[in-house]
């Protein structure tokens, strides 16, 4: 058995404690004080780890598939979210083609181009070729009216969710020296992380949040839910140093940039959800609304986690 697995079972091992040890305090709390599923946080807890439990084997399956397996779990990933943001965007008839353009098209030409490890054109694919070429598409059809917002909002939606959701299987193209054969764990560092910290700041929260932090975007996130979580997430990313090439010391400073990443992606995601008037962006996923609503704070830290290990690497 390779170094590589050895570590990914270690900690594939280590998750799944986590959430056996989280599935019986949950049982626990339910029978003592919901027994009626009146209690909204028990319940949405419970939601929660249940969720947990398919999306941590969705993920090992992808895992144990290899490189062509995460590239497919993350480009259905991006479909599944690319759909649920069109649905709240101001798109018409005319935007047919541009939406087309941007399923059929942008989405797998940029996982391709991963599959290939381009990236002197996967980083600059959709950023550049595919934002002039979709008002152009958009604009043949000969409708003007709100047509800066409407192409706008397809853009974005590009952005987030294919170019910066591709950020993380591109972890696998990465060439570091003495870390060959174990990009994966990469992966699993950044989602690992990220995830907790929202899990974290959450718990914090209602631990022991008065302090709001932004009560117009989020009412439930706070001061002290916010430190807390980034702090802990930040020490745990340093003890999960070990499926990393770097030191503790450097994987908690990563650990620290990329919950903070996370959290104002959260926000900015938050943000357009309010300005829509809706809760979630989907219901695709029981006890934590749509795909989106799981991937805002991993797709705003990924960009930033795969380029500052890429010029880590190449300025070192």
């Amino acid at each position: 058995m390779s170094a590589a697995s050895a570590d990914l079972i270690h900690l594939v091992l280590g998750i799944f404690g986590v959430l056996i040890v989280a599935s019986i305090i949950g049982y626990v709390l339910e029978r003592r004080l919901s027994p009626d599923g009146s209690n909204a946080a028990i319940e949405n807890l419970n939601a929660r780890i249940k969720a947990w439990w398919v999306m941590v084997v969705l993920i090992g399956i992808a895992f144990v598939a290899g490189r062509a397996g995460v590239i497919l779990l993350f480009a259905f990933c991006s479909f599944a979210a690319l759909r649920e943001f069109v649905t709240l965007i101001n798109t018409k008839r005319a935007d047919h083609w541009a939406l087309a353009a941007a399923f059929f098209v942008a989405l797998p030409v940029q996982y391709y181009l991963l599959w290939a490890e381009q990236y002197g054109i996967y980083s600059i694919f959709i950023p550049v070729y595919a934002f002039l070429f979709m008002p152009i598409i958009a604009v043949l059809r000969g409708d003007t009216e709100r047509f800066l917002v409407r192409i706008a909002e397809v853009q974005w939606a590009l952005m987030i969710c294919v170019f910066c959701a591709s950020h993380v299987p591109a972890l696998l193209t990465l060439h570091i020296p003495g870390y060959e054969g174990r990009n994966v764990l990469l992966i699993a560092f950044l989602v690992i992380v990220v995830q907790l910290s929202d899990v974290l700041q959450y718990v914090w929260g209602k631990l022991f949040g008065k302090t709001k932090i932004a009560p117009r975007l989020s009412p439930s996130k706070t001061v002290e839910g916010f430190v807390g979580g980034v702090i802990s997430a930040s020490l745990i990313g340093a003890a999960l140093w070990w499926v990393t090439p770097f030191t503790p010391l450097e994987a908690g400073l990563l650990a620290f940039v990329i919950t903070l990443m996370g959290f104002f992606g959260g926000l900015v995601m938050s943000a357009i959800k309010r300005d829509r008037g809706v809760k979630d962006w989907g219901h695709l996923i029981e006890g934590h609304g749509g795909l989106i609503d799981r991937l805002d704070s991993v797709v705003f830290s990924a960009p930033i986690f795969f380029h500052l290990v890429r010029y880590w690497w190449s300025l070192s």
